[in-house]
């Protein structure tokens, strides 16, 4: 049994450090989730969507402090309670998701591991049954340090993760998990390559033979069957290859200008997945950035999900002259954790991204 605990403690430390790291690399991120649990189609708490971001932040620097905890063997009966409780909750979460098939993606290891929703209750399940022998079993949890350490060690891990998660918001996640990281070409990103997997399903097709209901199943044909044609279901047997990019484009008056855009060898974005919710002072910031861009050359626009009297009024506030399309907000929340935010890029590949706190960081070639 003691060797039983030593496994499920070091286990269970470590997929909660290494769970709680990769968020709070990109609380942002994490808080979107947030959100998306906590809209009506889901769990109906809207009440606390203003809130996500400080409650992301708080929950993943509690589950990186806690897999610290039970590694040292701090507090143990404390760490062995606050572990249950949470993979209970988690649990339940991940399974609500799955079974009714809510929130595509738990967001459990954010962008670095993207899981399913059943992979992520059966992820919490086997957790589950390790954190139960750590309950049932804390007298093994010795400590591995001198205990007069372990507030030092907690205390100064607590002032680490909340500095860290304050650099990555004045900033950008220190490591960029997503499709959209500097040195990515879109358009490539973006296509299918030949031989790629394609999209299997069965088509269950529904017909009325001599005052009865037959189904008869099929890849796709229309089956040579007597009887009166009744109705006909599609079934996903299995997922063909999804490009890494697969839901941006740049539209303006419902024409799409993609293809042009990511031709630009001098091509300067200027993102705002949401004008009402852009911060005034990196907004302020923009002026001074798009006349420079401009005179070194430079093409301009600007990408919101906003509204075009919106679009209009901030250009107008802000003094932006720029040229404004329109992309889908949760493509744009993806590309840069800012909001505003800068992306450089060269003939459809990043060539740099800045949150607008850097903005006297972009490299603006002739």
């Amino acid at each position: 049994m003691k060797i039983l605990v030593g496994f499920a403690r070091w286990v269970v430390g470590i997929l909660f450090i290494f769970s709680g790291f990769v968020k709070l690399n990109d609380p942002i991120g994490f808080s979107f989730k947030l959100e998306e649990y906590f809209s009506p189609s889901v769990l109906d708490l809207e009440f606390l969507a203003p809130f996500a971001l400080v409650i992301a932040i708080l929950l993943v620097v509690f589950e990186l402090v806690l897999g610290i905890m039970l590694l040292i063997g701090y507090l143990p009966k404390f760490t062995t309670w606050a572990l249950l409780l949470m993979i209970v909750f988690f649990t339940f979460l991940t399974f609500y998701s799955a079974y009714f098939n809510k929130v595509t993606d738990c967001g459990c290891f954010g962008d670095a591991i993207p899981l399913t929703p059943w992979q992520s209750f059966y992820k919490d399940v086997i957790l589950f049954v390790l954190i139960l022998i750590l309950f049932f079993n804390r007298k093994y949890l010795t400590p591995y340090l001198a205990p007069a350490s372990h507030r030092w060690i907690i205390f100064l891990a607590f002032m680490l993760c909340f500095t860290f998660a304050y650099y990555v918001l004045m900033h950008l996640p220190l490591i960029d998990f997503r499709a959209y990281k500097e040195g990515t070409n879109i358009q490539e990103a973006m296509s299918i390559p030949k031989g790629a997997q394609e999209a299997v399903y069965n088509y269950h097709w529904k017909f009325k033979q001599n005052g009865e209901e037959k189904i008869v199943t099929t890849n796709g044909s229309y089956p040579q069957v007597e009887g009166e044609f009744i109705d006909v279901e599609t079934e996903l047997v299995q997922e063909g290859y999804v490009p890494p990019i697969h839901d941006f484009s740049m539209e303006k008056d419902g024409e799409d200008f993609t293809s042009e855009l990511l031709q630009e060898e001098k091509l300067l974005m200027i993102i705002a997945y949401s004008l009402r919710r852009s911060e005034a002072e990196g907004l302020q910031k923009l002026s001074a950035v798009i006349e420079e861009a401009k005179s070194k050359g430079y093409r301009v626009i600007g990408l919101s999900a906003s509204g075009e009297a919106l679009k209009s009024k901030i250009s107008k506030k802000y003094d932006l002259d720029l040229e404004w399309f329109f992309s889908d907000e949760t493509a744009l929340k993806t590309v840069i954790r800012s909001n505003p935010g800068i992306v450089k890029l060269n003939k459809g590949t990043i060539v740099q991204k800045l949150h607008w706190n850097d903005s006297e960081k972009l490299d603006l070639q002739e």
